[in-house]
């Protein structure tokens, strides 16, 4: 049996740090998402910004989440080649980061110029977006078997 305090363990397992990382730029992007529209709705410049920050913070998680998927890829399957389910997530991943980086990028320019306020532009991505990271998420979920055999 495991000891479940086993710091060993849990940090060196071959796939866990990519199930837990990802969890935190899914909550910061759809929090973010959430304030941003209602900073449009209340026109109010500090939901705004935390908005920004939240999705500031989601791009930046986003980076060591592919890298460890990629790794638990190639340990887990000893980097064979991607088909199915499998290659589905890592290009919807792929997507999914892709977009949190435009999107942060959109916010960063509006940050930078506000008198240019491109929000009606961003928020349409932004929910084409949280579809990616919900199908990514789904796929995932199949993969580590709680959706079903994985």
């Amino acid at each position: 049996m495991v000891n479940p305090f086993d710091l060993k363990s849990a940090l060196f397992a071959r796939h866990a740090q990519h199930v837990v990382l990802i969890h935190f730029p899914i909550a910061l992007f759809l929090t973010s998402v959430m304030f941003d529209f209602a900073a449009h709705w209340k026109k109010s410049r500090v939901l705004a910004e935390v908005a920004y920050y939240n999705l500031l913070a989601a791009a930046i998680f986003c980076v060591p989440v592919l890298a460890t998927g990629i790794l638990a890829w190639r340990w887990q399957l000893e980097g064979q080649r991607l088909k199915g389910i499998l290659l589905e997530h890592l290009v919807l991943a792929t997507i999914s980061c892709v977009l949190i980086w435009l999107i942060a990028w959109m916010q960063f320019r509006n940050q930078q110029k506000p008198q240019r306020d491109r929000t009606l532009l961003r928020l349409p991505i932004e929910v084409v977006a949280a579809i990616a990271i919900a199908l990514t998420a789904h796929l995932g979920g199949f993969l580590s078997g709680v959706n079903g055999p994985g």
